[in-house]
């Protein structure tokens, strides 16, 4: 939501005054957006805290937890196969293995997207650690925020992190294109040090978003969650009402020791003249059980289908096969296709920065600052692979294109790269253990993708 934002004029240079503003600010839309959010996700929601009925009327308050449901569901299906990062330079593929390795960056990035889908946005941030490597570590949007120029490219200028330390003191650091520098607050906000260069070309961090709007997943359906968390505790209420319902008897006196028989041998045996005229039943209230059904089916489907995400819980959702399957689950990719453009944005600004660093663009390492262009991503949707199809796939695929792209449809291959080489080595290594020819005229390993390569004959 661009109202939540935060902007200042280009040049505006950071005062303790500027910084209260925006904190106090932040507070409130972390009070007012970000925790209902964070506690809809952790299953605290509105039923829990409804105010208590009369002691002889059931009161039940069962939340489901949609929530989070919806957000590890698309986590799984966005990122339960790890992005694949890639780059024709032997050189900087290896630098971002490092990177990514050094940093665990799967969990990372795993982490990131699903506070993303939780909030709306995300962020991460970048620093040099005691070990002098570039360290990166995921914020959600209640401990930092950034701040932008008001113009229309929205540059990020500064970039702010608050926390409160073991003495309740509270405490956080503001960066901008240069400088990083510390602060507390004691009653008001005092800069603790001076500015230190932090090493990067730009403020060292990013914010990842869900969507332009920065809307949580479920954020649009949590005033239906909180309508079907209600109807189905009332519904308990009547299952409740009807297991403890009253007994009526009229026409008859009883004592209170004919009552607690009544009670605990559950046999009605009463005598009396007016014996035609006694009523004895129970009370029963109107029944809207279909009425309540109605809602609560209607409310579930459409809380799956306004979030865009699949129920793959469903009982039909598994006997679902091929082409049916990719139908179910075509709002989710297509929701998944603009968060992989976002995260990919994301993504590019990290790389930027950390190659302007000088712990990777110095000299003698052949990597330079605007390497970070080269780079590919592959996002694979984590769906049940059909290795039979995809093999087929592979091999019609030969002579189209390249043998990397070829081997990039199967879903078992993390590197190509790796696995092209590996495939020489091992075609090498058969060749000379029995005494085949080894002038291939065709590229290694290409008869493990459809055909056998030729070979020329010997003569004597």
């Amino acid at each position: 939501m661009s109202d939540d934002i935060f902007r200042v004029s280009s040049g505006t240079p950071m005062t303790p005054d500027l910084l209260a503003k925006h904190i106090q600010k932040h507070k409130q839309l972390v009070q007012e957006r970000f925790k209902p959010l964070i506690d809809a996700y952790k299953n605290d929601y509105k039923i829990l805290h409804q105010s208590k009925k009369a002691e002889y009327k059931p009161d039940n308050h069962i939340p489901v937890n949609f929530a989070k449901y919806i957000v590890d569901t698309m986590n799984g299906f966005f990122l339960g196969i790890p992005i694949k990062v890639s780059h024709n330079d032997e050189v900087i593929a290896a630098t971002l293995e490092y990177l990514d390795q050094y940093n665990d960056q799967d969990d990372g990035n795993a982490e990131l997207s699903k506070i993303c889908s939780i909030y709306g946005r995300g962020y991460e941030m970048y620093f040099e650690d005691e070990c002098s490597e570039i360290g990166i570590t995921h914020l959600d949007p209640t401990q930092a925020f950034m701040i932008y120029d008001d113009s229309i490219l929205e540059r990020p200028l500064y970039f702010v992190r608050y926390y409160q330390d073991s003495q309740n003191i509270e405490r956080g650091s503001w960066s901008d294109g240069q400088m990083i520098q510390h602060f507390e607050n004691r009653g008001t906000y005092v800069f603790t040090d001076d500015p230190k260069i932090h090493g990067f070309d730009g403020v060292p961090a990013t914010e990842f978003v869900e969507n332009e709007e920065r809307m949580g997943i479920f954020e649009s359906v949590l005033p239906m969650i909180n309508a079907y968390n209600k109807a189905l505790s009332e519904k308990a209420n009547d299952v409740d009402y009807f297991a403890d319902a009253y007994l009526k008897v009229l026409g008859a006196a009883l004592s209170e020791d004919k009552l607690t028989e009544l009670r605990d041998t559950r046999i009605i045996n009463l005598e009396g003249d007016d014996a035609e005229k006694m009523i004895v039943e129970f009370l029963q209230k109107p029944d809207a059980d279909a009425t309540q059904e109605n809602l609560i089916d209607r409310l579930e489907r459409l809380i799956f289908q306004i979030s865009m995400v699949a129920n793959i819980s469903d009982e039909n959702f598994g006997q679902s096969s091929g082409i049916a399957l990719k139908y179910k689950l075509q709002s989710m990719s297509n929701l998944a296709k603009t968060k992989e453009r976002k995260f990919t944005s994301g993504m590019n600004r990290r790389y930027k920065l950390i190659f302007s660093n000088p712990i990777i663009s110095i000299s003698g390492t052949g990597i330079h600052r605007e390497d970070w262009v080269g780079i590919r991503y592959k996002f694979t949707p984590n769906i049940p692979a059909n290795l039979l199809e995809e093999s087929q796939v592979a091999g019609n695929l030969k002579g189209l294109v390249s043998q990397e792209t070829q081997l990039s449809v199967l879903s078992i291959v993390d590197n190509a790269k790796q696995e092209i080489e590996r495939m020489d080595e091992e075609w090498d290594k058969t060749a000379y253990s029995t005494d085949y020819p080894t002038d291939r005229t065709e590229e290694a390993g290409d008869d493990l993708l459809g055909e056998t390569p030729a070979t020329t004959e010997q003569t004597t």
